[in-house]
């Protein structure tokens, strides 16, 4: 019976999923992805091995200008950026475009609060990162969501070279 269960839970996850990533067209991925320029990364770590790192990295060579966020970080350098705290704590003077979380779905909720009074543009949940009532907040305040996916993947199947527009940070 357990088996059964678990099998049950895993073709409900892979049917959410799927479901998620239909709501979400591609014209939806490329329009964020070439109209960002500026991303906070939510979760960025300086361990090598992890996806955030990594794809900071990507999203660095691809010529996006990444703000690492992560509490525990803060201060610290990591590619050539200074880490903040929270999206609060990223000066005024920026425009965040897009919000990269990588943290847990239960976790988003404040998060989408933050990019919102910081007057980000979208929010970007990574491969796994799924909230459908932050997805409808974020949404109702004129933010564009994607959820379940990452840019890592996303840009090159899409064949995007980076952003299509400057900003200065």
């Amino acid at each position: 019976m357990h088996l059964r269960a678990l099998a049950l839970a895993s073709a409900l996850s892979s049917s959410f999923s799927m479901m998620i990533s239909a709501l979400q067209s591609e014209a939806t991925i490329r329009k964020i992805l070439t109209n960002s320029k500026t991303i906070a990364l939510v979760g960025a770590s300086a361990k090598p091995e992890r996806p955030s790192n990594y794809v900071m990295k990507f999203l660095l060579d691809h010529n996006y200008d990444v703000i690492p966020i992560n509490p525990g970080l803060e201060g610290q350098v990591l590619y050539g950026k200074t880490v903040f705290a929270s999206l609060s704590s990223i000066p005024k003077s920026v425009q965040v475009d897009m919000v990269d979380i990588f943290r847990n779905s239960a976790q988003v909720p404040p998060i989408v609060d933050e990019a919102i009074e910081i007057g980000a543009k979208y929010i970007w949940m990574q491969v796994g990162v799924t909230n459908i009532e932050a997805a409808e907040k974020a949404r109702k305040a004129g933010l564009e969501v994607v959820q379940d996916a990452c840019p890592k993947v996303q840009i090159p199947v899409l064949g995007i070279t980076g952003p299509s527009i400057s900003s200065e940070l």
